[in-house]
């Protein structure tokens, strides 16, 4: 009998400089207190303007694939997920391969789902890899939203960070593996995050650069409302798509937006916050990123066990929302 598809490397990159709250203090109307009640932040990691995003997807890329104990060699398929690409064409994927030095020509693709990208690009590499099209799977969620941040707008400017997180997806041993998925949307509610202009819709122009179109938007209290409720929802299907319950788990790796949205979360679905994995504190919210950095680190210090049972959750931009239910 065939093993699952599951996660059998990961890693995780993020840029050197650091941008605390007290550097923040002195762009914007804000303060350390202010940020720290409201999001859970504290630090975040932001790009040099001279620095290459797609590096930091080669390099967590990289040590997922040594994680699982393979070369460059070995993969056969790499999934990008972002939300703004490295270049509007080609994407991010092909310089990922190119930094990779992949000799083969493998297939790739970038994949556009918000925050929740990560998730959905895992699922879709599960099922290529269940369907025996793929053996080895690279998934890169990889961000540089600090380009895309209105350092005027302080109830934006404070939340995001820069980062890449990687994992490889293959036939795992029996028992291992991704026991069941909720993937899911609502586009009623795309408004909550945006950028309004650059894409087909909006062309850039002077006039969208005079407006400060190109800049991420935000409804805050729609996306917390929102948020809590998702996140619930689809880790209830996953569970019982697996035939668990909250019992079952030992952790929870979600998507780092906003302390407040986690721990509403975790007093919602009853799950002790010493369960969750939590690293918004350091790195902000990376967004595609944040769910493999979190679970590079928990995996590295020993919290994450190997027959651990996992929940990886997220919520994101469209709006999209999703769970992945998984044993370690």
């Amino acid at each position: 009998m065939k093993g699952r598809p599951g996660i059998a490397g990961i890693g995780c990159a993020v840029p050197q400089q650091r941008l605390t709250n007290l550097d923040l203090e002195k762009l914007v109307e804000t303060s350390d207190e202010w940020i720290v009640t409201r999001t859970g932040i504290r630090e975040r990691r932001i790009l040099r303007p001279n620095e290459d995003p797609a590096q930091l997807g080669v390099a967590a890329a990289r040590q997922a694939i040594e994680s699982a104990g393979l070369s460059s060699s070995d993969i056969d398929f790499l999934i990008t997920a972002t939300n703004v690409s490295e270049m509007l064409v080609p994407g991010s994927s092909p310089f990922i391969c190119e930094g990779l030095k992949i000799k083969r020509e493998i297939p790739f693709f970038d994949l556009i789902a918000g925050c929740t990208g990560f998730v959905y690009a895992l699922k879709v590499a599960a099922d290529l890899v269940t369907a025996g099209s793929y053996k080895n799977i690279v998934v890169v969620g990889m961000e540089a939203l600090s380009r895309f941040t209105d350092w005027q707008d302080r109830s934006t400017c404070v939340l995001f960070g820069d980062g890449a997180g990687a994992a490889v997806v293959r036939e795992m041993p029996k028992g291992r593996g991704i026991l069941a998925s909720c993937l899911a949307a609502d586009s009623s509610k795309w408004d909550l995050l945006y950028i309004e202009a650059g894409g087909i819709k909006t062309p850039a122009s002077l006039e969208t650069v005079q407006k400060r179109q190109h800049f991420l938007r935000m409804e805050g209290g729609g996306v917390f409302k929102s948020a809590v409720q998702m996140m619930e929802e689809t880790t209830a299907k996953a569970l019982a798509e697996a035939g668990l319950t909250k019992d079952d788990v030992d952790w929870v790796v979600p998507h780092q937006a906003n302390l407040r949205i986690i721990t509403s979360f975790a007093k919602r679905f009853g799950i002790s916050m010493d369960r969750v994995i939590v690293n918004i504190d350091r790195y902000a919210n990376t967004s595609t990123a944040s769910i493999p950095i979190a679970l590079t680190e928990a995996v590295s210090d020993g919290r994450i066990k190997p027959g651990d049972i996992v929940v990886l959750n997220a919520f994101g931009a469209g709006v999209t929302y999703g769970a992945i239910v998984l044993r370690w």
